[in-house]
């Protein structure tokens, strides 16, 4: 039988983006292996970064360069609806459902501020979490399950996200231990 990953959808192994919100603040996480198959091609990249003039930080699953235009295009609604990022979500995610070139794009994105934390798919789903953690990726539910266990005994978020990272890395063979965390200050 032939793997169609237009009726399984995609495959989302191959790294892990956590995100954290404490009381005063939050880290976004990911690991820095890039997978081709069974074979490590890159173990620094970089998959969480800062965009709207640096004040949301963002992390993708997926494939990069669709991860990049999907950035650019949250960039244009961002552009569009300053200072509101759920808005510029829905935009994006309505976008990403209904225009055939986005539909084929294959990747997952959290993005945060100071206020929320979503996860934006292209089924059109816009996620806030309900708990203070978020993961996704191949290692995403061990990294969501340590940093979960984690929350009532560690305070700041980037302690509790790189402890977390490290449990996910330690767990799942398409996760790194090199890790890009980028913070705000709530």
């Amino acid at each position: 039988m032939i793997n169609d990953k237009s009726s399984n959808g995609p495959d989302w192994h191959g790294t892990t983006i956590l995100a954290v919100r404490t009381d005063t603040q939050v880290a976004m996480l990911s690991d820095g292996q890039v997978s081709m198959g069974q074979t490590v091609m890159k173990g620094n990249a970089r998959k969480v970064r800062r965009i709207g003039g640096g004040d949301i930080l963002a992390g993708f699953a997926g494939a990069t360069a669709d991860a990049f235009t999907l950035f650019e295009r949250l960039e244009q609604k961002l552009e569009r609806f300053p200072n509101q990022l759920q808005r510029a979500a829905v935009e994006l995610a309505k976008e990403w459902r209904t225009e055939k070139y986005l539909q084929k794009l294959e990747a997952l994105l959290i993005v945060a501020d100071k206020e929320t934390t979503l996860v934006i798919t292209g089924s059109g789903d816009v996620l806030e979490p309900e708990h203070s953690v978020v993961a996704v990726g191949s290692g995403g539910n061990y990294a969501l399950s340590a940093a979960r266990a984690l929350v009532g005994y560690e305070t700041d978020a980037e302690t509790l996200g790189r402890k977390a990272m490290q449990i996910a890395a330690d767990i799942c063979v398409y996760t790194n231990g090199h890790f890009t965390v980028e913070t705000l200050d709530v």
